[in-house]
């Protein structure tokens, strides 16, 4: 009996798991077009360019460069998931449309997230590697910069 009922469960999960293989997630492929506007207020390094589209790019912008295994589910729906919660906490590709307010938070939680080493995320570093220490700190220097201007833009408007 316990046989048949188990034998009936992992042909219904066979099932399912081909069926999952229909739902297809929306891509996040609007291209490299999507960073330039943030690179050029940002004015990254091409060493710090090189890190984020790395580490950061994939989950953070309108661009995803997806692995192989992003075609089959329920991959794909977890990394649909990433993304857009990546997206929603920073995207680079709407840099333009954020307040300088929100620019330097963004870029005050990138630093923040990087030292605490909570980005990037465990389950993105387990296939892709971890940062450096020397990408960590290259990482925050650039974020740290790139502050700057909008600090100052922010002191001068509350004058």
């Amino acid at each position: 009996m316990i046989k048949k009922v188990l034998k009936i469960l992992g042909y219904l999960g066979i099932l399912a798991l081909i069926v999952i293989q229909f739902i297809r997630p929306e891509k996040n492929e609007a291209g490299y077009e999507a960073f330039k506007a943030f690179e050029a207020e940002t004015k990254p390094s091409s060493e710090v360019v090189g890190i984020l589209k790395a580490n950061c790019y994939d989950c953070h912008s309108n661009h995803t460069n997806y692995p192989w295994y992003a075609e089959v589910a329920p991959v794909s729906l977890w990394l649909e998931e990433h993304v857009d919660h990546g997206k929603d906490e920073l995207n680079v590709s709407e840099w333009a449309s954020y307040s300088v307010k929100k620019k330097d938070h963004k870029l005050e939680e990138l630093i923040e997230e990087v030292e605490e080493g909570h980005m990037p995320l465990d389950s993105y570093t387990w296939i892709h590697g971890t940062l450096s220490e020397d990408d960590k700190t290259t990482l925050i220097q650039w974020a740290t910069l790139a502050r700057l201007q909008y600090k100052t833009q922010l002191e001068v408007s509350a004058q």
